[in-house]
């Protein structure tokens, strides 16, 4: 194989995180009042997703081996679910940002088809498969993208909801369901990779960017709770649970806020104090995603639960979230330059 082409064959399923760390940090300017960077990085994205799209389909029809492997794989396998939040993101940058309802809602029905087929598909593969690594090497942050996908056809939902007519109603009672069952499915994976922490010895390696997925998947828990408590007069039945969703949704907030200096040590003990070299790796872009999302969620929550003195903390991590995609895009970027040079 040409290197393209073992390039393509190599490529991770996660690499759609690409797409949903611009499209977050897009809407996280959008919300904070920095329409140029908003607009601009939404017309990055509707040039990412077709591309890893049609990266994705050449890879599946030329190294189809590569790719059953790779859902075979505990740990690549969960990459595949950043197809899901990719496109539920950019459908919400479709809505917010390009005031495209109905292309918004094309994206949500095509997020809902994505998740169903990879939740079952993916789990069930890796329940059924007859040999599996132990928990140290097949768990990881990754998995949680599992997470961050259920939660993201929730708020992608919940923003289209009232725009359905009569069919808000049982829309917004399939996002809290969502909602719901995603935070299920968080509070196993987390007490899994908490474990995993405690009680098998880490090295620097281990320690890879999708950790910081655990905060990530808290904080769009936390956005989706904000969406369903704005949409609560459009369903009888979220009305009736508003004050448990307020609550849980606080929860989630606090969840993701507590991650945030305990990933911060983590990248400290990790390429400080043990030297581990810091390159670009598309995993990065699963980093990018978290603080993108919490300067989102953040904002959100200062309006559901009337606490304006939160803004102060999006006002902030806006920028920590635009200088982190600038970071990684520059590094993708001569990462592209140095293998295009290379390339015979």
């Amino acid at each position: 194989m040409t290197s393209t082409s073992t390039r393509l064959a190599a490529m991770h399923p996660a690499y759609f995180a690409l797409v949903m760390a611009t499209g977050i940090v897009s809407l996280a300017c959008h919300t904070m009042g920095l329409p140029l960077p908003a607009k601009g990085l939404f017309a990055c994205n509707l040039a990412f997703y077709p591309a890893l799209w049609i990266l994705t389909l050449v890879r599946f029809v030329r190294h189809r081996a590569q790719v059953v492997a790779d859902l075979r794989n505990h740990s690549r396998s969960v990459g595949f679910f950043t197809t899901v939040a990719a496109t539920c993101v950019l459908g919400t940058q479709c809505f917010l940002i390009g005031g495209a309802y109905q292309a918004a809602l094309a994206f949500w029905v095509s997020g809902i088809a994505l998740w169903a087929l990879l939740t079952y598909a993916v789990f069930t593969i890796i329940i059924v498969k007859p040999e599996k690594p132990v928990l140290a090497e097949g768990i990881n942050g990754g998995w949680l993208v599992s997470v961050v996908a259920a939660q993201s056809v929730c708020v992608l939902g919940a923003q289209l909801a009232p725009g359905l007519g009569d069919h808000s109603p049982p829309v917004l009672t399939f996002c809290l369901a969502m909602w719901l069952g995603g935070g299920m499915l968080y509070l196993w994976i987390i007490s899994l990779i908490f474990y995993r922490y405690a009680f098998f010895t880490m090295s620097p390696s281990d320690l890879a960017p999708p950790y910081w997925i655990n905060m990530g998947a808290a904080a769009i828990s936390t956005l989706a709770g904000t969406m369903l408590v704005a949409a609560a007069p459009h369903s009888p039945v979220i009305q009736q649970v508003l004050p448990f969703v307020r609550g849980l949704t606080l929860l989630w907030w606090a969840t993701a806020s507590w991650w945030i200096p305990m990933l911060v040590i983590f990248g400290v003990w990790r390429h400080i104090i043990r030297r581990f070299p810091l390159r670009y790796d598309p995993l990065y872009w699963g980093a990018v995603f978290p603080l993108g999302m919490y300067t989102v969620c953040t904002a959100r929550l200062s309006r559901a639960v009337d606490a304006a003195y939160l803004l102060s903390i999006s006002r902030v991590f806006v920028y920590v979230a635009l200088g982190a995609w600038t970071l990684v895009a520059t590094g993708m970027t001569l990462s592209l330059v140095r293998r295009g040079r290379s390339s015979p």
